[in-house]
């Protein structure tokens, strides 16, 4: 049983992302070596489909700062009955010095976005199928409660070091969305160097609601979902919090995480395109230049940013990323069309 230290609710955004039509992020882009490949255990095991896939534009090239010899590729697929929380797995080609985001990476190394999270109506069958594709995972599927939810948990590792949290929640059922054998991405997790600084921001300056702050320890020492060794789990705190554009909602989620005591690397350096991983997770906004004013008016980090980009799937977008505290990249579009 997981233990919270602490559960509270933070003070309110300045000013709330909600009203600029900020909603749940749309999808997450993925960068890869191979776009089949990446996407074989979502589609053939988890019951995802492909909803379109193709050249990338040269627009959306030039938005992520790539020179001409780059070309790329696509392929965005998403749950069996979603329209939000998919994923695109993006290839650059003719690249120079890519390496993963996250190389070698524990989960307390922080820089790069973590994970995607996914709902389970099985987390051992989609652990085994992961298993039998050559993939690995931080642990063996974890059973634990967290608030009023008895949950089980696994981190499988793709190629990359990309990482897919699958959650079952075994009671209460889940009814928020549908589920089946992978629902759609909810959320994405961040190790942060200060989880309270961290937060702060996301509410502040993005204006996120926050979900939940709560740090918390393990009751017993056994091994767990993030390989916090088991003579350590009960005295290391986790604090971990989630912020959402929209509440209540069970979408669009970002996490934040710290383990305190624990000094992992940073590798903020390498988390943008075109190296390999988890690049970034994608909002819509229906006020695009209201927001952007207003966030670049408390200090965010424009990473990136272009008008009339061509994604498709997404149609002609003006679009910017802006940089957490951490180095993640976070992107806001509009629809054009």
């Amino acid at each position: 049983m997981l233990v919270l230290a602490l559960l509270r609710p933070a003070a309110a955004a300045a000013q709330n992302a909600g009203e600029f039509g900020v909603a749940p992020w749309s999808e997450a882009v993925i960068s890869v070596a191979d776009l089949n490949e990446s996407a074989a255990w979502l589609v053939e095991d988890g019951g995802w489909r492909e909803v379109s896939s193709g050249e990338m534009a040269r627009s959306e090239l030039d938005y992520w700062g790539l020179p001409n010899g780059v070309s790329g590729a696509f392929r965005k697929v998403c749950a069996a009955e979603a329209e939000t929380g998919c994923i695109r797995f993006v290839r650059f080609d003719g690249a120079k010095n890519q390496r993963p985001i996250r190389l070698a990476a524990r989960p307390w190394d922080t820089g790069g976005i973590f994970s995607i999270m996914l709902r389970s109506n099985d987390a051992q069958k989609m652990f085994d199928a992961a298993i039998a594709r050559g993939w690995w995972a931080e642990s063996e599927p974890y059973h634990f409660s967290f608030g009023t939810s008895d949950l089980i948990n696994v981190v499988i590792r793709g190629p990359h070091g990309v990482n897919y949290a699958v959650y079952e929640r075994v009671a209460p059922p889940f009814e928020g969305f549908p589920t089946g054998r992978l629902s759609q991405a909810f959320n994405s997790m961040r190790m942060v160097k200060d989880q309270p600084a961290s937060l702060a921001w996301h509410r502040e300056t993005l204006g996120m609601g926050v979900l939940f702050d709560a740090p918390f320890t393990d009751p017993e020492p056994r091994t767990n979902n993030l390989s916090v060794p088991a003579n350590l789990a009960t005295t290391l705190v986790r604090r971990a919090a989630v912020v959402q554009p929209v509440l209540p909602g069970e979408d669009g989620r970002i996490e934040l995480m710290q383990f305190e005591g624990f000094e992992g690397r940073d590798l903020s350096a390498h988390a943008l395109p075109p190296n390999l991983g988890i690049i970034s997770v994608r909002y819509p906004v229906a006020k695009w230049e209201a927001y952007r004013a207003a966030i670049s008016g408390k200090g965010a980090d424009i990473a990136f940013e272009a008008e009339g980009v061509e994604i498709e799937g997404l149609g002609q977008t003006d679009i910017f990323a802006v940089r957490d505290p951490d180095g993640n990249l976070t992107e806001f579009y509009s629809d054009r069309d």
